[in-house]
């Protein structure tokens, strides 16, 4: 039997996000991104779709390298304005039952000490249906805004993340005993002191002496998704990741960077099937070939190149205004970030992209791929993608909110259902659950599991 294929959503807090120039559309509604009843419409229509999650992406920067100016991305709307992706899913958790919430939060962003209890305070809220997407962040307009002149390093930022790691992981899997919390009205009790005990780390980065500011919640600690596919980046999700996010413009390109995956969790002393891993695409679908074939024109006439270059000079650090849109773009290891413009070379290596070229198709969709026909066309490509580069399913993007969602939930999941390759209900209980069926905690050989319990008991 044909493996089951999943969906994500991937959105963003902000008026725009993977594709700039769309805000221009008359029917785009990601204007609404500061009403709550967006968030709420959104959630409602991802889980009549059986998605297994939104997945919110998140910046603490501005995109300034191209022109050394933010006056484009503020011009283009290039995610930015943005707001607190963590804030959204109490709304959304709310107004389902099944949905699962991965919210993207830098180790460089927050302390890990309140970071945990946030996280802890989501889980709980939630009904246990919250991920952290772990990111180290790329853009050196954050780091300055916390107080550094840059980024640290791309390897040092993930030496940093390591430790970021092992104390979340203390706090929210060793600090309190499942037991702790009696609530024992008759002894006066409300948690044992005995089954609470301070983590008592000492670290290169970080000195937590103390306790976990909350019961434990469903999952303890919330699903980890993780995106890097450099040589770092692949030895951290190889230890950390259950669920990893790859994005590139040809199977080939996500065909390597699956076995990467695969081969570094297995490295890590995993099984190879502890992580699900989810390719960026965009669909766009219609009724028949050619409403699809219009609307892909349309969608196209509205790209904003300047804001697509703003974006993509963010991505890697290199500032493509001062590069002609016919010049060649080559692979530049930069300490932003180290795929985005290697996946363009990797697609084909006998083909050149220009600037202006690359411009034109992350600004439709990002660096996935346009899947563009009948709901029977596209289902082809999915399975295709799917079958061909050993994903397990697809971070859908969007090029108009909420209409290109619309159009997967209405036409493109009943398809694939027909099929057999999409779910027809959800499995109860907590996101982990959901996604790997084996209850809601890490398994007890996860890196999280075997650490030191910490310190002694509570006084």
């Amino acid at each position: 039997m044909s493996q089951r294929i999943r969906f994500n959503a991937f959105q963003m807090n902000a008026g725009s996000h993977q594709s700039p120039g769309l805000w221009r559309h008359p029917r785009d509604r990601s204007h609404r991104y500061t009403d709550p009843a967006h968030w709420v419409e959104l959630a409602r229509l991802l889980e009549r779709g059986r998605f297994d999650g939104v997945f919110i992406a998140d910046v603490l920067g501005v995109y300034d390298v191209y022109g050394s100016s933010v006056a484009a991305a503020l011009r283009g709307g290039v995610q930015v304005p943005i707001n607190d992706p963590l804030a959204l899913v109490p709304l959304m958790a709310h107004a389902t039952e099944h949905l699962g919430f991965g919210v993207t939060c830098a180790v460089t962003g927050e302390h890990p000490y309140p970071f945990a209890r946030r996280l802890s305070t989501l889980d709980h809220l939630s009904g246990g249906r919250v991920g952290w997407n772990i990111v180290t962040g790329y853009l050196d307009s954050a780091a300055r805004n916390f107080g550094r002149t840059q980024q640290l390093g791309h390897d040092e930022r993930y030496d940093l993340a390591d430790e970021y790691l092992e104390v979340v992981y203390k706090l929210w899997e060793h600090s309190w005993q499942d037991d702790a919390v009696r609530r024992d009205r008759e002894a006066g009790v409300y948690v044992d002191p005995d089954r609470v005990r301070p983590i008592a780390h000492r670290g290169c980065h970080y000195d937590v002496p103390g306790i976990h500011l909350c019961e434990p919640s469903s999952q303890r600690t919330p699903v980890l998704y993780q995106a890097g596919t450099s040589p770092r980046g692949l030895r951290f999700a190889g230890q950390h990741a259950e669920c990893v996010f790859v994005s590139g413009p040809a199977i080939a390109v996500i065909r390597r960077y699956v076995d990467e995956v695969r081969s570094a969790v297995v490295a890590a002393g995993r099984a190879a099937e502890d992580v699900l891993i989810y390719a960026q695409a965009l669909v766009i679908v219609g009724e028949t070939e050619a409403e699809a074939r219009a609307l892909h024109q349309e969608l196209l006439d509205h790209i904003d190149p300047q804001a697509a270059l703003a974006l993509l000079s963010g991505w890697t650090g290199v500032d493509f205004s001062r590069t002609p849109a016919d010049a060649p773009i080559e692979y530049v290891d930069t300490p932003a970030g180290r795929t985005a413009l290697g996946s363009f070379s990797a697609a084909d290596p006998s083909r050149r992209w220009t600037v202006g070229e690359a411009a034109r198709f992350i600004g439709l969709g990002g660096r996935g791929p346009v899947l563009v026909g009948s709901p029977q066309q596209v289902a082809d490509q999915i399975e295709e993608w799917a079958d061909a580069t050993g994903i397990d399913g697809f971070n859908l993007t969007y090029a108009l909110s909420h209409e290109t969602m619309e159009r997967v939930v209405e036409l493109l999941v009943p398809e694939l259902q027909r099929r057999g390759r999409y779910a027809t209900d959800y499995t109860p209980g907590t996101l982990r659950h959901k996604l790997f069926r084996r209850g809601p905690r890490l398994p007890a050989s996860h890196t999280a599991r075997t650490l030191a319990p910490g310190g002694p008991a509570a006084a």
